[in-house]
């Protein structure tokens, strides 16, 4: 049982999986980090308010802090970005390309 173990840990899939999540962590800190320190003070100036992540209302002594919400959106919208266009889209074209491959070499052999 402990050797089928070592081998699910060492096979390429688990360590690549393993890799990616600690590099997909890594880049919503950073990404995290650009809205927080970079785009929303950027808003904020635009709009006249001095932190835009310090935005909030109160109801009944219950803070409501919709700055940190709009935070977290431009952060998942920004990651959700990268993800597309620098995973999704050239992963659909690679398989677009080898279907097209695959037609034309079975029309090129008759089958």
């Amino acid at each position: 049982m402990n050797t089928g173990f070592k081998q699910f840990l060492l096979r390429g899939n688990v360590i690549d999986l393993a890799v990616a999540v600690v590099v997909g962590g890594a880049f919503g800190t950073v990404v995290s980090a650009l809205v927080k320190d970079l785009l929303t003070p950027l808003i904020a100036a635009i709009g006249g308010q001095p932190d835009f992540s310090a935005l909030a209302f109160t109801i009944r002594g219950s803070r409501f802090a919709y700055g940190d919400f709009i935070n977290a959106i431009l952060s998942f919208l920004i990651v959700s970005a990268v993800v597309y266009y620098l995973v999704i889209l050239p992963i659909n074209l690679v398989v677009e390309r080898s279907k097209k491959d695959a037609s034309v070499s079975k029309i090129r052999t008759g089958s």
